[in-house]
């Protein structure tokens, strides 16, 4: 692959998370970690089936089974190592929501640090470390 080619390939893989969490569909989403580490707020997560539970267990989802959200991921910095096949990225995060009674407004912002590999011809994570620094009213989004 090109270095073109790969930067893009990383950037829709992090953008395939953001899609899938907004659909709601935590198994997707878990699938793409199935040989990563996820580490955010709480313990670190190895696997999928460990992402897609933590998932399920804390995002709240409503009627359209989707958690009424919109994650946009911005500030793309992508660095690709041909000669290893390996990846990093840091990008930001912002995250909206809006319910019939709550107005569309943002609930969460931060940063992702991605890691990844090429394997087969296909780029997996590695690894993500995900840090909120600006949080908003999260009553609606998270269980607690």
């Amino acid at each position: 692959m090109s270095a073109t080619a790969d930067t893009s390939a990383v950037t829709n893989l992090i953008a395939t998370y953001a899609e899938l969490v907004d659909t709601g569909d935590f198994a997707g989403a878990g699938a793409l970690f199935a040989d990563a580490v996820f580490i955010g707020s709480g313990a670190s997560l190895e696997g999928g089936e460990a992402v897609e539970r933590m998932l399920r267990d804390t995002v709240i989802l409503y009627e359209d089974g989707t958690p009424r959200t919109h994650h946009v991921t911005t500030n793309f910095a992508v660095e690709v190592d041909e000669a290893t096949g390996t990846a990093a990225a840091r990008s930001y995060v912002t995250i909206f929501q809006a319910l019939p009674d709550l107005p569309l407004q943002s609930i969460a912002a931060g940063r992702y640090n991605d890691r990844f590999v090429r394997r087969d011809g296909r780029w997996r994570f590695t690894e993500r470390r995900v840090r909120i620094h600006l949080a908003g009213d999260l009553s609606r989004h998270l269980r607690t």
